[in-house]
């Protein structure tokens, strides 16, 4: 990858992360880069519609201009279309979040939801965000279909996630965190409590089609007073069906079908 582009999408991804803005010295220092080629790559971007500056600070925020992009080629893979009607009857039955994540090559990224809990506690997280693998359930089930060798090189690139920044149960060493994929891969779908957030649980099983990939992942969500290990495993026979419904519907999609289509 060439410096610039390099630098570029650095820029890009910082200010993905925080919807008030950056100061353009911020951004220079968290990266490590001289104020002028910060400025230089902010006006190009500028002008090409991705970034504007705020009126009231003058830092630099993010347009909708990626979102569409996203958006709009999330429509044209027909994975939402496709998928959104299961997690509707899924969420309606179990009465939580129910949430589908995409594969990209080494990362999971939410691309669709349904909320099911209709009073008291809801959790609603970020959309459009990669799931931190080591310590989400949506992780760990995507890593359990994988060899250890490949789970342990995605991990080393995302990093674990500490326990005082996720939940205090999360997996902090690779014999942790080999441990909960080899559960998670005896049973076929992997329960967290407390790992990725303090107070939330999480139960997730892979999208395989045809047996060749796990193309993504389906998980139920909530608070773990409602959302406790046992409640999680009864929970486990709805989601492991949706999950193969969302297989075998896939071919219908153009994003799911070019990569794992039967020979």
């Amino acid at each position: 990858m060439s410096g610039v582009m390099e630098r570029t999408l650095g820029i890009l991804e910082r200010l993905a992360k925080d919807v008030q803005g950056v100061q353009l010295a911020t951004l220079a220092d968290e990266l490590s880069l001289p104020r002028s080629a910060v400025h230089r790559l902010l006006l190009g971007l500028t002008e090409q519609g991705y970034v504007r500056q705020s009126r009231e600070r003058g830092d630099y925020v993010l347009t909708t201009k990626l979102v569409s992009l996203g958006l709009n080629y999330l429509k044209s893979s027909g994975v939402v279309d496709l998928c959104q009607p299961i997690l509707d009857r899924l969420a309606e039955s179990c009465g939580e979040l129910v949430r589908l994540g995409v594969v990209d090559v080494d990362h999971l990224t939410w691309v669709s939801l349904s909320q099911g809990a209709r009073a008291g506690l809801r959790y609603d997280p970020d959309q459009g965000i990669d799931a931190k693998l080591s310590c989400t359930s949506s992780g760990q089930v995507w890593l359990s279909t994988l060899s250890e060798d490949d789970a342990l090189t995605l991990v080393s690139k995302q990093g674990f996630g500490k326990a005082r920044e996720y939940g205090p149960n999360a997996p902090t060493s690779p014999t942790a965190m080999l441990k909960a994929l080899r559960v998670a891969r005896k049973q076929g779908f992997a329960i967290t409590v407390d790992t990725y957030v303090q107070g939330i649980s999480a139960t997730s099983a892979p999208i395989v089609p045809y047996g060749k990939g796990t193309v993504g992942v389906l998980t139920i969500s909530g608070p773990s007073v409602r959302l406790t290990e046992t409640k999680l495993r009864g929970l486990a026979p709805d989601l492991l069906n949706a999950a193969a419904d969302i297989a075998n519907a896939s071919g219908a999609s153009p994003l799911f079908n070019r990569a794992f289509a039967p020979d």
